[in-house]
Order: C-alpha cells, then structure tokens, then sequence
C-alpha cells in the first residue's frame, strides 16, 4: 500500500535504537499532553522526558528549529513546573486565566525571537533548505510563544500550540517521519478539546467568585 510505505518506508534505513527513542518520545508526550488536559502538573516530567529524546533525534533529521523548540521546553518545563507546583491553604497560586492583551504582545515577541534564532543557527551552519527551514522557523516561534503560556497557565495557549501542531504535521510528512506526523495531528486534536476542557475551569473559577 502506497500510504504505507510512504510512513513506513524512510524507517528501514533508520537505527533501531532511533526508531525505539522515537516512539518512547511520542508516548511520554502524549502523556504528557494527557496530563496538561487534566491540569496536573505531571505534564512536566513526561514533557522533558520527550523533550530529551527529541533533542538528540532532530539534530540528526536537520530540523534544527525544532531541535530548539525541544530545548527550549526543557527550559520552560522547568520554570513551568516550579510555577505550577507553588500552593497555598491547598489552592493553586497560579491559576487558569485567559490571555491578555499584554501577554499576546509578549507571545508575538517570542514568536519573532524565536524564528530569528532559527534562522541564525540555519544561517551558521549552511543547512538552510528552502521552504521547509522557513516553516521550521514558523513553527518554532509559535512553539516558543506556546509553551511560555502554558506555564504561565494562559487558556489560549491551546490554541497557540493547535496552530504549530496543524502546520508541523506535512512538515514532518514531507521530510518522511511518519510517527512524528501522526503525533502532530494527534496533538492538534486533543489541543482543540484541551482548550474546552480548560474553558470550563475558567468558567467554574468566575461562577465561584
């Protein structure tokens, strides 16, 4: 089947040890998404697990944006589970608030920091490839803005990170890994209702006060 190869084909000159680094990565970031759906703060730990791996494979696939994007979410991992974690009289101090118009202004400068930075490592290391490196840019901005609001707890971040997953999906398609693809898609799915599900504890916390 055509489909199928077209997935499965690039993975038989592929290390068995990558393959297997692959999927363990996808599936401590699906569960790491699992547990931002729920609010918890064990998204973290699962993220930098995927986030680890991912480092190490990107930089061999030359998506050096995304290689960023990766170690950057170690960073903020970091700071977004000291954020998240800090309670007081059992209450989170950080709760779900919706974006405002400062915080977007600050996301819009991360986005362009952040395609700059890309750019930069493309430029110095003479790996830039036409439209794919442009869009490697894109994506790692939005990314960049995405998880800076989610450890700040922002509603929107949602979305944010719903635009970089659709647009990474025939990126990651076209440079012929498959699983990384569907994770994408996958990601892009759960962000819509990842961004219902936080709506309600918005909602809850204004009925309460």
């Amino acid at each position: 089947m055509e489909w199928f190869d077209f997935f499965i084909g690039p993975y038989k000159e592929a290390l068995p040890l990558n393959i297997a680094l692959e999927i363990i990565a996808i599936t401590a970031s699906l569960v790491s998404v699992y547990y931002s759906f729920k609010n918890n703060v064990l998204v973290f730990p699962f993220g930098i697990l995927s986030t680890i791996i991912y480092v190490y494979l990107l930089l061999q696939w030359n998506l050096l944006g995304d290689m960023l994007i990766n170690g950057y979410y170690f960073i903020m991992s970091i700071y977004g589970w000291y954020l998240w974690s800090r309670v007081s009289n059992g209450k989170d101090l950080l709760p779900i608030t919706k974006t405002t118009k400062t915080d977007w202004q600050a996301a819009a400068i991360i986005i362009v920091a952040g395609a700059l930075a890309v750019y930069s490592m493309y430029a110095i290391s003479g790996r830039l490839e036409q439209w794919m490196s442009y869009v490697d840019m894109l994506t790692t901005g939005i990314f960049f803005a995405g998880m800076w609001l989610m450890a700040c707890r922002k509603l929107e971040y949602w979305l944010v990170l719903m635009v970089g997953n659709v647009i990474s999906v025939p990126l990651y398609t076209y440079k012929g890994y498959g699983f990384s693809a569907v994770l994408y898609l996958i990601l892009a799915i759960i962000a819509y209702f990842g961004y219902i599900e936080w709506k309600k504890y918005v909602n809850n916390a204004r009925q309460a006060t």
